[in-house]
């Protein structure tokens, strides 16, 4: 699986990919039950996590992708905090993985958000997935 296919679906919990495309929406699958069911694109929008970024000080974007790759690095010693913990212990995090993020535009739920998808990537091994298939 690549990076890019992994999208996030607004109103609904977790990361999906994209089945296929439907009249009105997509048939969507989630990765952590493997369920699929349809997805009106009245009701929802989808983003892909490779055009997803976080914002930085200096006016542009640190991408998702680069962002994972730096928690990972730091993850034996500095793991990553649960999306639960106070948001304190979250941004102090953050300005550890990415020190020149925007305190301004980078909101708690952002963190929060950003987290339970990296869990979830980590839990189900989707990293090392990720890693042998952009490679080829």
């Amino acid at each position: 699986m690549k990076f890019a296919e992994i999208i996030a679906v607004s109103g609904l919990p977790g990361l999906y990919t994209v089945v296929t495309e439907r009249k009105g929406g997509i048939i969507v699958e989630q990765l952590e039950t493997k369920k699929r069911h349809f997805a009106p694109a009245r009701k929802h929008q989808f983003a892909p996590l490779e055009s997803m970024a976080v914002y930085t000080e200096d006016g542009d974007a640190e991408p998702l992708r680069k962002v994972f790759d730096r928690m990972q690095e730091q993850q034996e010693d500095n793991p990553a905090p649960a999306p639960s913990e106070s948001n304190e212990r979250l941004f102090d995090y953050l300005e550890d993985v990415l020190p020149t993020y925007d305190k301004e535009r980078v909101h708690a739920s952002d963190v929060k958000r950003l987290l339970k998808w990296y869990h979830f990537m980590l839990a189900n091994e989707l990293f090392a997935s990720l890693d042998t298939d952009e490679e080829e």
